[in-house]
């Protein structure tokens, strides 16, 4: 999925706000003007023209959620298609008029995220807004479900990069279809591992980089991202020079080969299975036995990692949530 855009419209599919077809008899595209849902549209829209206070940078949370009742009653293909939609040109107009108001908001917000990232300075806003979008996250969906919400959106619209054409991506048979790590379990992950200036991330299967990227910017602490395929790395590294970072580096290696020997906690979201996991796990026991690490899981891989012996989990393995093992002594 394209990171900068797919992601977005995941996040906005999974709204509250179904739209049912018509009645029979009724037009397929364009709802009366008695309608109960066309009222319904006419109320959401002059409550969201009328409310100015969205434009202040504070709003996140209300402008992402004012956007995905725009996008429920007013889809953005059927609009970019030029077409009436439901509920005439007139309304449709409206609502595309305060989607790019908002829009326009959000833009500025993650562009000036980015700025406070490429200047070397903590991200203070992107702390600020993450929390409080975090705090409505739901951290009990399922791992299979995912859950994108608002604070992927967020991260969206602040790492400036884009997945390769998936056509290109080559996969063994042990491996597993990417998909990024949801936000609210990386913000779990830092908030599990505590990570300072004297830890080194090592994400097994970074993708695009989701995770080392907000471990360095939110941290401090150093990240690399090992990756089997080349395209993926090659767009982390274009991310890492658009923000101006030195302590995230990503690896083009097979984990089976690659240097670990920096690592204190690792990072595996289930990029593999079978004969590859249980390699990778016997490197990380060797690096173990001349150090103490840590190894944080996410999805179907948590119950595999849960049954080495060498490793304790600090609470109850669970694949919808970060779990984090640490090295026994």
């Amino acid at each position: 999925m394209s990171t900068s855009v797919d992601a977005r419209q995941i996040v906005r599919g999974r709204s509250n706000f179904p739209i049912h077809e018509p009645s029979a008899g009724q037009p397929a595209c364009v709802r009366p003007a008695s309608h109960p849902l066309t009222d319904a549209a006419q109320r959401m829209i002059a409550q969201l023209e009328a409310d100015a206070s969205l434009a202040e940078p504070d709003r996140l949370r209300d402008r992402l959620e004012a956007l995905d009742r725009l996008d429920a009653y007013f889809p953005i293909p059927l609009q970019s298609a030029g077409g009436a939609g439901r509920f005439g040109v007139e309304l449709g107009r409206r609502a595309k008029a305060i989607r790019d108001r908002l829009e326009i908001v959000n833009t500025a917000l993650y562009g000036g995220i980015r700025r406070e990232i490429q200047c070397g300075l903590r991200p203070r806003e992107l702390l600020r807004c993450g929390r409080s979008l975090l705090g409505k996250s739901n951290l009990d969906l399922p791992a299979g479900g995912m859950g994108y919400d608002h604070l992927d959106e967020l991260v969206s619209g602040v790492l400036p990069f884009e997945e390769p054409v998936d056509a290109h991506i080559g996969r063994e048979s042990e491996t597993m279809f990417y998909q990024p790590t949801p936000a609210r379990h990386v913000f779990r992950l830092m908030e599990l591992t505590a990570l300072t200036a004297d830890d080194v991330l090592v994400d097994i299967g970074s993708g695009l980089g989701h995770v080392p990227l907000l471990v360095s910017i939110c941290t401090g602490a150093r990240s690399v991202g090992v990756e089997f395929e080349a395209a993926y790395v090659d767009c982390a590294r274009q991310c890492v020079r658009s923000l101006n970072l030195d302590g995230v580096s990503f690896v083009h290696e097979d984990a089976r080969v690659a240097d670990l020997s920096t690592g204190t906690v690792f990072y595996l979201y289930t990029p593999f299975m079978g004969s590859i996991l249980s390699a990778v796990l016997g490197r990380l026991r060797r690096e173990a036995s001349d150090r103490r690490i840590r190894i944080c899981c996410y999805g179907p891989c948590t119950p595999v990692v849960a049954g080495e012996s060498w490793l304790a989990a600090m609470c109850a393995p669970d694949p919808g949530r970060i779990t984090v093992f640490c090295s026994r002594s």
